[in-house]
């Protein structure tokens, strides 16, 4: 039997982390410090206490945002990391490397959804290259984004 581990960072790879372990319960919160903590109208994210966290480039910054946690994010890039409550430390979702499989089962903080959440699926939904100015744009778009999965060394030495 193996034990599961995930691996994932911010978006231009200044920190990275790895996850050794079960991950716990992952969650939507929309709670108004989870929406400006994420820039977003809500924060997914999935509890790493019962596993083993280690940061394996660099470490995020801390901004306390209350007297009960701490949110953690890149210091270069600005990608939210995690929230850290006396229960725990919780990464974002989206931040690991394969989010796909982690998939949120309860919403927390509804009292401050956005009224318009909820009807964001049915808006019309169109491929970026569907429209013709936006292929034209990405056409030789160069994203220096770090890749989803780790690397010796980052950023490569074009990009610096």
């Amino acid at each position: 039997m193996t034990t599961p581990f995930y691996t994932g960072g911010c978006q231009c790879g200044a920190v990275r982390f790895h996850v050794e372990g079960a991950l716990g319960d992952a969650s939507v919160c929309h709670c108004r410090m989870c929406q400006k903590a994420a820039g977003n109208f809500y924060l997914p994210l999935v509890s790493v206490r019962g596993a083993k966290l280690t940061w394996t480039r660099g470490a995020p910054k801390r901004f306390r945002s209350s007297n009960h946690g701490y949110r953690g994010f890149c210091a270069d890039c600005g990608t939210p990391l995690t929230y850290e409550a006396p229960d725990g430390v919780a990464l974002t979702i989206a931040t690991f490397d394969d989010p796909a499989e982690i998939a949120p089962r309860i919403q927390w903080g509804i009292e401050a959804k956005l009224p318009y959440v909820d009807t964001i699926a049915a808006l019309p939904g169109e491929d970026t290259m569907a429209d013709a100015e936006a292929a034209s744009f990405l056409a030789d778009l160069v994203s220096y984004q770090h890749p989803d999965h780790d690397t010796d060394k980052w950023p490569p030495e074009e990009q610096r």
